[in-house]
């Protein structure tokens, strides 16, 4: 297992993530996917998108906006119970969530200290719409996307024509005002999320629950983390969310220990309920087979989208020693990794590089594909293993000169084989599914 150190000074120098406003010095728990941050980030949301909503016959998406109005956070419960208990050390001046400290000791000083009486504070960010700030213009960023999926539940079902049971999924950023963020991209400020509401019979909810859980769990396996660092831990009544009858997360063991990479909630039917009493709106679903009125149940799947990449770099990280020397590799699946196969030519050579631009435009419509010319063959090899390209595929002189052939290098075996030119494609093909 890596330290968060080693993963920290990874992204950074390869171009993962970055410090956010760094040339300014920083801003706290704020964090800049870089090239190829975005590129793995967007591979997450891609195939959490595909298997979630477009595989799916019961599942619709939307995106819906990050501001709303602000009856919506009543109506929810956001803006009297979405709180954590807040102190402040009287001696450094530094607030805490008093859940997360022990028997009254400073987090920094590590010694008891004069703490204030807690109280609690609202995460939400709260801004100001319209031109002049004055009383009643106030208006929050959203803290979760859920309550744009509820206030839609009747939209999407008349336009689509959807019957209980179905769902409802977005990715889309979320702001919380946390006191104690940390852990890199763990806990931040702003974040997104990938989150889907399944409106089913009341009746049906617990069994519902349980099939989300399953679901939930194999995807993550199936991206590429490893089973035994995935636990399931349901939530105890006292840590439920306020909306939830029951709650279970899906945890990853990270280098600091486990953490939550997912939480399905049995949301009840709190949500419409309160929607509907507060907007006078009728959001209840009339059964035709049945030909019952209810107000529909929901099960919640939500994720993180940083926090999976995170897992994702976490478990990936190798440290390896070839000939001698330590090597770093990410061991990501192919269908994951930001860069699939890396062109190589071995010099700057005229020839070498026609014929490399050639390759090189041949392959990137088909693969995610990454051209590098700079520095020795080995160092380039290197570089490719810290940033997880599972195929590298060389151009030399006997290339151009005599057989038209390239080699490819596997990343995890780093065994080399040539190719015909004419056959790189199948090749690589059937090399990405050896992974």
């Amino acid at each position: 297992m890596p330290t968060l150190d080693q993963i920290v000074s990874l992204t950074k120098r390869r171009g993962f993530i970055f410090q956010g406003s760094e040339v300014y010095g920083g801003l706290r728990s704020v964090w800049d996917f870089g090239p190829l941050g975005i590129e793995l980030k967007r591979r997450v949301k891609e195939m959490w998108w595909h298997h979630m909503i477009q595989e799916r016959e019961d599942i619709e998406g939307i995106d819906s906006a990050i501001l709303m109005h602000p009856s919506v956070w009543e109506a929810s419960g956001h803006i009297s119970g979405f709180t954590d208990p807040l102190v402040e050390c009287k001696a450094c001046h530094n607030r805490f969530r008093e859940d997360q400290i022990e028997e009254r000791n400073c987090p920094l000083s590590k010694s008891e200290c004069d703490l204030t009486e807690s109280k609690q504070f609202n995460l939400m960010f709260q801004t100001h719409m319209g031109p002049v700030k004055k009383e009643g213009s106030e208006i929050y960023l959203r803290p979760e996307t859920a309550q744009g999926i509820f206030v839609n539940f009747e939209n999407v079902m008349t336009s689509t024509r959807k019957k209980i049971p179905f769902g409802i999924g977005q990715i889309g950023k979320s702001f919380r005002n946390e006191i104690t963020p940390g852990n890199f991209i763990f806990r931040t400020r702003e974040f997104e999320q990938m989150e889907m509401e399944f409106f089913c019979e009341p009746d049906k909810a617990d069994e519902w629950f349980e099939y989300w859980i399953n679901f939930s769990k194999e995807w993550f396996i199936n991206i590429g983390l490893s089973e035994d660092k995935l636990r399931k831990r349901a939530h105890t009544d006292d840590e439920k969310p306020h909306y939830a009858k029951a709650a279970l997360d899906i945890e990853y063991n990270f280098p600091w220990g486990w953490g939550e990479l997912e939480t399905i909630n049995n949301r009840s039917d709190h949500d419409l309920k309160s929607h509907s009493e507060k907007s006078g709106k009728d959001l209840s679903y009339f059964d035709e087979s049945t030909k019952e009125r209810y107000i529909p149940y929901v099960i919640e799947p939500a994720m993180g989208a940083d926090r999976t990449v995170l897992a994702i770099l976490c478990d990936a990280y190798r440290e390896e020693e070839v000939d001698g020397d330590k090597r770093t590799v990410l061991r990501f699946k192919p269908q994951i990794s930001p860069v699939q196969v890396a062109i190589l030519p071995l010099s700057k050579n005229e020839k070498l590089a026609e014929t490399s631009e050639e390759i090189y435009k041949s392959l990137k419509s088909e693969f995610r594909a990454q051209f590098d010319n700079t520095q020795s063959i080995g160092k380039r090899y290197r570089r490719q293993d810290e940033i997880g390209t599972p195929i590298c595929l060389t151009i030399d002189f006997d290339t151009v000169e005599t057989d038209n052939c390239v080699t490819l290098r596997h990343r995890d075996t780093m065994d080399q084989i040539r190719v015909k030119i004419d056959d790189i494609k199948n090749e690589i093909s059937k090399m990405l599914k050896s992974f």
